[in-house]
């Protein structure tokens, strides 16, 4: 035996942490030739074959002891060749392949450097599972960053979860350790073995992983993610033309497991989303889906928020393929596909990320920046290199990958303050003893540059909930770079003011005018969120006061004015259907209500013909962010709450995407509300421009419920100057109703 006593432990008891060293072919020197081992504790013979080169020896390899450790020596050559290793078992089975420990490592220098300092783009490549042909060798690498553990080894299905059987070498100081194991494949079950930092062997999941078991099972699942024959080119190519802030974006916000049910207990898969979804959402008008987490998560009561996988579609509604599917089925029909994207923080899951090699390694070692009051999770190390680039990899991993067209990031308040929701005392400040989070705004800044450098056209929403400067505005200015922005703001006010009685909202007008005073700080969304649904605050429907007649006419305002004020739309699914019940993830949404009354279906086909105007006319989306495409007429009337504003664009529109090309002349759009149940006759407001002004929308018409009081398709504006406009007109105003009018000539 060539081996001393102490390596041969070391190989036995899976602590050795270059196993490639001992293990697999190697010359003697000297002259005296070559030598085999591989630890094959279940093999009752075994043999070195070489694979290329017929005259080199056949080796026999000597068991050494109990443990399982064979070596075999050969003086015919001081080469070391390919070669198979047959092994016959006890039951006299036998089987034949490439030995493990005889290739070269599956990661270079350039991959190690580059991850080390946070700029391998594509780390996603080298790290996790892979299929590879080596040598005309098919099989699978394994690859993982575990930089302070004692060993690591990859065990599954195919070696009896034995990490005695696959050890993976580390690759000098990288902190990467590899594998590459012969005849693996597709669908091969997997986790690592790692004796961690402090000695003890745990279970972990592969933070690379692209899919996994149904949870509560965690196993990973060696999969390939890009075999997907995608259709969507033409798709791609208008995204990349289009400016979003100059574009229609009206997005439907969905959970995947509560829009359809199958039944009480069975969600759909992907692919059977597909078909409904889109025919619903096309129906509906909407220009975009925004999936809550689809990434891989144990936990379903988080609703995908707390992840567990950040390169792997949860396994709950199929494979990537199938979501790749539901994807490119939402595109071929000209909807773009948002997703909800989690970099704040990650669950405390054993298996998964939290102290992954037995030190503090994705997170930070010190609870006052690496523990999440609020949620019970943890808060990722954005200065760590290695970190930055397992999420900067993946924003892109999922515009590559699965061609999203939108990331929205979760929480991102809490990235950017150290002492968000701590009390004195429960923070660090940072270099220069502020509270600004120096690392996590350098990482979102880097997020953003990638994200829209290497796929123009992709968009970035911040769901940021307080007052930080320049969330939208490019790093290059100082700006996190983030394309828009949730406005928190403006859906509390709104919120806040139609759930007061039509009686006090007089004191309270205020509420719907403020957010123009800040409007033109960031690029702004408009949501109503499933934030808003949720946790007692009940439905949209639920908070609206009065009767069912006035409940739903506040609801159709209240949509409306989010449709026609400036923004782009975000609507939580359910209400669109005036849904009653809060949401439960648990359960479908409460279709039926489209057959119980007026109403249901009156608000659903509000919302449809909202996104039918609001895609046809520029004036609501071409200059969401200009000074001139919006401006107030009358916001003073507080006595009869009423307000009024011009929607204007002056410019010819571009092709939105998923569009034909269109041209169109500047376009003038009125917007009245009246916010009680009152109807007004007679009541005279200025307007920009003399002549005809077509009533094109209102929520009062009986299609929706309502009670069917107008204008009689329109008005006609004098030369008689009014609210600092140089024409006016004389309204009659329908009750609890917002009302639009299009100027014609």
């Amino acid at each position: 035996m060539i081996l001393t006593p102490d390596e041969v432990q070391s190989l036995v008891q899976a602590r050795h942490a270059s196993p490639h060293s001992l293990l697999g072919m190697h010359p003697l020197g000297g002259g005296r030739g070559v030598v085999v081992r591989a630890y094959l504790p279940n093999a009752a013979k075994v043999e070195a074959v070489p694979v290329h080169e017929p005259a080199m020896p056949t080796i026999l390899l000597t068991r050494l002891d109990e443990s399982g450790l064979y070596e075999g020596v050969s003086r015919a050559t001081d080469r070391v060749y390919a070669y198979d290793l047959i092994v016959t078992d006890y039951q006299g089975h036998q089987r034949r392949s490439r030995d493990a420990y005889s290739f070269l490592p599956t990661l270079g220098e350039q991959d190690l450097y580059l991850f080390g300092q946070g700029n391998e783009r594509r780390i996603y490549e080298k790290l996790g599972a892979h299929r590879r042909v080596l040598d005309g060798v098919s099989g699978v690498s394994f690859a993982v960053w575990a930089p302070n553990a004692q060993r690591v080894s990859v065990v599954g299905d195919f070696n009896g979860w034995d990490g005695r059987y696959h050890p993976l070498r580390l690759l000098g100081p990288s902190g990467v350790w590899e594998v590459f194991v012969p005849g693996l494949g597709e669908g091969t079950l997997y986790k690592f073995e790692i004796r961690n930092h402090a000695g003890h062997i745990v279970l972990k999941s592969d933070p690379y992983a692209t899919f996994f078991e149904v949870p509560p099972k965690n196993a990973a699942i060696v999969w390939d993610t890009k075999k997907f024959s995608w259709t969507d080119d033409a798709w791609l190519k208008r995204r990349s033309e289009v400016n979003p802030l100059r574009s229609p974006i009206s997005i439907y916000e969905v959970h995947l497991g509560s829009w359809r049910k199958k039944s009480a207990f069975e969600s759909f898969g992907f692919r059977e989303l597909a078909g409904p979804l889109v025919d619903y959402v096309r129906r509906m008008g909407f220009t975009h889906v925004e999936f809550l987490p689809v990434a891989e998560h144990a936990f379903y009561p988080s609703w995908g928020y707390q992840v567990t996988g950040f390169y792997a579609p949860t396994s709950r509604f199929g494979t990537p393929e199938d979501f790749q599917f539901l994807v490119n089925a939402l595109h071929e029909a000209g909807i773009g596909v948002l997703v909800d994207w989690v970099p704040a923080h990650f669950p405390r899951d054993d298996w998964a990320l939290a102290h992954f090699d037995g030190t503090a390694l994705y997170e930070h070692a010190d609870p006052r920046q690496g523990a999440h009051q609020d949620w019970g999770t943890l808060i990722f190390n954005y200065g760590r290199h290695e970190v930055r680039n397992f999420l900067t990899a993946n924003a892109l991993y999922w515009c590559e990958r699965f061609h999203v067209d939108g990331l929205r990031v979760d929480a991102v308040a809490s990235m950017l303050y150290l002492d968000y929701s701590r009390r004195e005392g429960e923070w660090i400040p940072n270099e220069y003893g502020g509270r600004e989070n120096l690392e996590a705004i350098a990482f979102l800044r880097e997020f953003n540059h990638l994200v829209h450098t290497e796929h123009p056209g992709v968009i970035t929403i911040a769901e940021e909930s307080t007052a930080w400067p320049q969330v939208t505005r490019p790093p290059y200015l100082g700006g996190l770079g983030f394309s828009l922005k949730w406005n928190m703001g403006w859906m509390h006010d709104t919120l806040g003011y139609f759930k007061r009685e039509p009686v006090f909202r007089k004191y309270h007008q205020n509420d719907l005018t403020f957010a123009m005073l800040y409007h033109h700080h960031e690029n702004f969304v408009l949501p109503l969120s499933h934030d808003e649904v949720v946790h007692g605050k009940g439905s949209l429907r639920g908070r609206m006061p009065g009767d069912d007649w006035q409940g739903f006419a506040n609801l159709r305002c209240l949509l409306g004015y989010q449709w026609l004020f400036p923004g782009k739309k975000l609507l939580f699914m359910g209400g669109e259907l005036g849904q009653r019940n809060e949401w439960n993830a648990n359960s479908e949404l409460d279709w039926w209500l489209l057959q119980a009354g007026p109403f249901h279906a009156g608000v659903q086909k509000w919302v449809a013909d909202l996104n039918a105007r609001y895609r046809a006319e520029p004036a609501l989306w071409q200059g969401d962010y200009d000074h001139d495409g919006f401006w107030w007429v009358d916001c003073s009337d507080h006595e009869n709450s009423i307000l009024s504003f011009v929607r204007y664009s002056h410019e010819i529109a571009a092709a939105p995407a998923g569009s034909h090309s269109i041209s169109r002349p500047a376009t003038h759009l009125f917007v009245v509300l009246n916010l009680t149940p009152v109807v007004r006759y007679n009541y005279r407001l200025g307007l920009p421009k003399e002549g005809f002004w077509r009533e094109v929308l209102n929520s009062d018409a009986a299609i929706y419920g309502g009670s069917n009081v107008g204008n009689a398709g329109g008005v006609t504006a004098e030369p008689v100057p009014s609210h600092n406009q140089p024409c006016s007109a004389v309204f009659t105003l329908p009750p609890l109703a917002i009302v639009v009018f299009r100027a014609e000539g």
